[in-house]
């Protein structure tokens, strides 16, 4: 059974993975055997010091810099990233960002730069790297879903937009790929603790005793806890899985009325 899980020197390639849940997948992939290419945009300092962080772990990592909303910075990337360490065999569309504003408050440009990074870029990036996957009749494609896939939440309407799109997306890459013996499937994190929400996560926050209160397992989520998720969908073990979102989410979508945590 341990061979349906196995990536060792699978190559793959994470968008947006300088930090938080993009570096923990890198981690779960790298510490199952995969090479990880880490990808950013921000800065070459960010890619050094995460390729670093994965290798002090024993993690085969390289870096490569580059705009997933510039489609021809991201052909030229992935013909060097082939080029340089080997066929793409799994992709991750993780890069992404939110813009927390009430609609009426939102400049069009705030919505066009959300939809674009968090929508646009996934179709670029898999565009040009499942040319190859399909070459070869096989390849994994992940994308990074949220649980505003399926709610909505004040504030937040480009990136729900976005990712309500991307799970659309990912069905229907799944529609037109799937016959090619390619994967494509997303992930959608409910809530986790990372560097970015650990300001919030303390006992007396408003939003942290809503979210341990709302999540039905009572706690944030352990980044490590997309490790499984993303290795299942980057194995054999997924071979006949197309088109399906994987909630990660602690079973927050599982219930309307109060969690099984409330009295």
């Amino acid at each position: 059974m341990t061979n349906l899980f196995d990536i060792k020197g699978k190559v793959a390639l994470i968008t947006g993975s300088t930090h938080g849940l993009g570096m923990a997948m890198a981690k779960g992939l790298g510490q199952a055997g995969a090479t990880i290419v880490v990808n950013g945009n921000s800065s070459q300092e960010k890619i050094d010091n995460a390729v670093a962080e994965l290798k002090s772990e024993g993690i085969n990592a390289v870096g490569y810099k580059f705009n997933v909303t510039e489609e021809q910075q991201v052909k030229e990337a992935v013909a060097k990233i082939e080029s340089e360490v080997g066929p793409i065999d799994i992709l991750i569309n993780n890069a992404g960002i939110i813009k927390r504003i009430p609609l009426l408050d939102m400049e069009v440009s705030d919505f066009r730069e959300v939809v674009d990074i968090d929508l646009v870029s996934p179709f670029i990036v898999s565009k040009h790297v499942a040319k190859g996957m399909i070459e070869r009749r096989q390849g994994k494609i992940i994308n990074i879903c949220s649980m505003m896939s399926e709610l909505g939440r004040n504030t937040v309407s480009a990136y729900a937009a976005a990712k309500g799109g991307l799970k659309m997306l990912t069905k229907n890459m799944a529609t037109e790929w799937a016959k090619y013996n390619v994967q494509i499937n997303g992930i959608g994190p409910g809530y986790f603790a990372t560097e970015q929400t650990k300001p919030i996560r303390v006992d007396g926050h408003p939003f942290n005793d809503f979210i341990i209160s709302r999540t039905p397992a009572a706690k944030w989520g352990d980044p490590s806890d997309l490790a499984g998720a993303a290795i299942f969908l980057s194995s054999k073990a997924s071979d006949f899985v197309n088109g399906h979102i994987l909630y990660v989410d602690g079973g927050i979508l599982a219930t309307i009325g109060k969690p099984s945590n409330e009295e």
